[in-house]
């Protein structure tokens, strides 16, 4: 064998770690530079930013989910057992406030979720209160979750058919059965056209979704509010940014303390560009991929946090099963500071309490801590 053959055998080897060890660089490189985008595309708005723009610090208080409620969201059977104390409080400090008036010996509801009565509750109670926006026909802003009335009101008009002089002739929650109900019985088409045309002053011991001027009036800044901006999907146009800048005039007039959040990140995108000042958001919650639409692959990107970087949220509002989450992990170690959804028992608080630093409650009275 020659010397030249033999310097090639030799050299084979080394050749061959040293691709290797190129490629194993390589994919060294490509886990660095994804871990890199991956925290980026999750970081929140940071501390730099937030002093230049003054933000103020969230308020550490227990938030009611849609007011202080008898009637409404999370009052099911599965928590009956412990929304006795919760149903009784709502009405006793509804009535503390003034409502009910002439329901003393009605089991009616008298302080149904996202009405005036359940937020001066909450104030009463000493809670702040998660609420959520949306926009009528004649484009006024309004407090409500659904967008229809069937649930609240046993109707099936949606809220943006109805002007809110239509919306104010129709009781929330308007059977007579006994208070304590997640969802009002429905009601017959000459039912729902009674309830539109029933005179005012006949209507007015009921309650009725109601405007967000008139919210932040019985508010008056006693309490926090988390104001939600409420859309259907993902879309983003002319009647979205309309609502945005609607409610965020009616926030700007109101002396009192407020954070905003949405499930929309063009939402906080749009604070994030418009109102830096303002403690900002994004609501998520962790759910199976869809591939049979694009609004399902998009929520499911906005439930693992993968839209962090169009709103650069202070907070993530998460559903209270996911605080250990890899996402909510990893945005917590960033810095985004953690808010509960919506825990309705002691045992569901207890379950989530290590991985949240503030919670939106209701169906139970929270601890005095």
């Amino acid at each position: 064998m020659s010397r030249r053959t033999k310097n090639r055998q030799i050299a084979k080897p080394k050749a061959a770690r040293k691709g290797s060890a190129s490629w194993l660089s390589r994919v060294l490189l490509g886990g660095v530079v994804l871990a890199g985008a991956a925290a980026w595309a999750l970081a929140p708005r940071s501390q730099k930013d937030r002093k230049a723009s003054n933000v103020p610090q969230m308020p550490d208080v227990w938030y009611a989910h849609r007011g202080l409620h008898d009637a409404g969201s999370g009052l099911t059977k599965q928590y009956g057992e412990t929304d006795g104390d919760y149903i009784q409080l709502a009405r006793r400090m509804a009535r503390q406030a003034g409502y009910g008036v002439g329901l003393e010996n009605d089991e009616r509801p008298i302080a149904p979720e996202n009405s005036l009565a359940a937020f001066a509750a909450a104030c009463e109670a000493g809670y702040g209160i998660e609420l959520d926006l949306q926009l009528t026909a004649d484009s006024k802003v309004v407090v409500v979750h659904d967008p229809d009335l069937k649930r609240v009101a046993g109707c099936e008009q949606r809220i943006a058919d109805l002007t809110y002089d239509e919306l104010r002739h129709i009781p929330l929650f308007p059977n007579p059965s006994v208070y304590g109900d997640a969802k009002a019985e429905a009601l017959t088409p000459a039912e729902v056209e009674a309830e539109k045309i029933m005179p005012l002053p006949q209507q007015s011991k009921y309650q009725h979704v109601p405007l967000f001027s008139d919210v932040l009036k019985v508010v008056a800044g006693r309490v926090p509010i988390i104001v939600e901006y409420k859309f259907e999907g993902n879309a983003w146009g002319a009647r979205q940014r309309l609502l945005m800048e609607s409610g965020d005039a009616l926030l700007r007039a109101y002396d009192g303390p407020y954070v905003v959040e949405s499930f929309n990140p063009m939402a906080m995108g749009w604070y994030r560009h418009n109102h830096p000042e303002v403690f900002r958001g994004q609501l998520a919650a962790s759910g199976p991929f869809s591939f049979k639409s694009i609004d399902g692959a998009l929520s499911w990107i906005a439930g693992k946090l993968g839209f962090n970087w169009v709103s650069r949220p202070d907070f993530i509002a998460y559903d209270w099963h996911g605080g250990h989450s890899p996402s909510m992990r990893a945005a917590r170690a960033l810095g985004t500071i953690p808010v509960a959804w919506t825990p309705r028992s002691a045992e569901e608080l207890a379950q989530c309490r290590d991985g949240f630093d503030y919670f939106i409650f209701e169906a139970f009275v929270p601890p005095q801590d």
